[in-house]
């Protein structure tokens, strides 16, 4: 069986060879990745593990069309034989590391958990920053450790998924959340199931891209999401822009609504060892531990570069100022939820009268 990662990265050379030490270890077997724009070395890393045949490096450098950058990588994958020959895809990116909890914690054994699945959606479980403020050259599964609680009632972005689907043409096109374009014959008889194995309703089929609130959806599965590393991370983060609108800035917003404390979550670090295993042959190649060390050096010079322009002083000093975000309860996310579901109603008879 063949599962392909399908990756997106820009200046995230640091980080690489732990993600995809990672999803080897979970049972990944092809990895197809995109680099654009890269200062960083993230290009050189990437070729490097492709002359070790470890993955396949695409450059991503534009033009872009409408979609932006993800979506034009995507349809070039669409067309690619290691995509067509894949039997399960799952997109990604390098701040997502998928976190098995049935049988051996592999993809093998998830599938057996759920043989009748034509898709599977890993919800986000979101890990803060736990109020560390500088960046270490260490794993990110064993340095943040805090995460939201299981169950979330806002806000919607907290119970976003990634879908792990098979490749079997019910799908043709990848999408950032989930498979796009779905044939028309087909997708009637897909059967789509959550992270804690539950049958979900037709909408998946064609529409969600977030799991339903207030309740588990990891008892199988989850998505560990790390969007903010260390505060000196997000500094870097937010001068890249957002991954989908590459010229927006971030801020404190997005901040707020990501950096949940609430809950220890150590499950991942059951993987330690498997990923040690795999990660240990890639730091021995000379070539990959060189541009690695390079990688770490250029986001350390990038932070004192940046931290010289007030806007990202200034951002920083209010990351510092900033406390961990609340969780809300359930009656003060339903007030939320009601006006949400109100604008959308409202939303969809202006379009009916239009």
């Amino acid at each position: 069986m063949r599962c392909l990662a399908v990756l997106t990265v820009r200046n995230e050379g640091a980080f690489l060879l732990e993600w995809l030490a990672h999803h080897r270890a979970v049972g990944f077997t092809d990895f197809l990745v995109f680099s654009n724009d890269c200062q960083d070395g993230t290009d050189a890393i990437l070729d490097r593990l492709e002359e070790m045949g470890q993955i396949t490096h695409i450059r991503n450098d534009g033009p872009y069309d409408q979609g932006g950058i993800q979506f034009t990588a995507y349809k070039a994958a669409d067309k690619m034989e290691i995509v067509k020959q894949a039997d399960w895809i799952l997109t990604l990116d390098v701040d997502e590391f998928v976190n098995i909890h049935v049988g051996d914690r592999t993809l093998p054994a998830l599938f057996d958990a759920l043989p009748e699945a034509h898709a599977i959606t890993l919800t986000w479980r979101l890990f803060g920053c736990a109020g560390q403020a500088r960046f270490k050259d260490e794993p990110v599964t064993q340095t943040f450790l805090r995460a939201a609680p299981v169950k979330m009632y806002w806000p919607w972005r907290s119970a976003m998924f990634k879908t792990l689907y098979r490749n079997d043409g019910t799908y043709r096109k990848m999408g950032v959340h989930r498979p796009r374009s779905p044939d028309p014959d087909r997708v009637e008889a897909a059967r789509w199931f959550d992270g804690e194995g539950r049958e979900l309703d037709a909408k998946f089929r064609t529409q969600r891209i977030f799991s339903n609130y207030g309740r588990s959806n990891y008892g199988l599965v989850q998505l560990n999401h790390y969007p903010l590393g260390a505060m000196e991370s997000y500094i870097l983060k937010a001068a890249r822009g957002r991954a989908v609108h590459s010229d927006h800035m971030l801020g404190v917003d997005y901040w707020v609504e990501r950096n949940f404390n609430q809950e220890e979550d150590r499950s991942i670090l059951d993987m330690s060892d498997r990923m040690q295993a795999e990660l240990t042959p890639l730091k021995a190649d000379p070539e990959l531990a060189r541009l690695h060390e390079a990688a770490v050096t250029w986001r350390r010079d990038k932070f004192e570069e940046l931290m010289m322009l007030e806007p990202y002083r200034a951002l920083f000093g209010r990351l510092l100022m900033t406390p961990p975000t609340r969780a809300l309860p359930m009656n003060e996310a339903r007030f939320l939820v009601r006006y949400a579901n109100l604008a959308r109603e409202m939303s969809a008879g202006g379009e009916e009268n239009a």
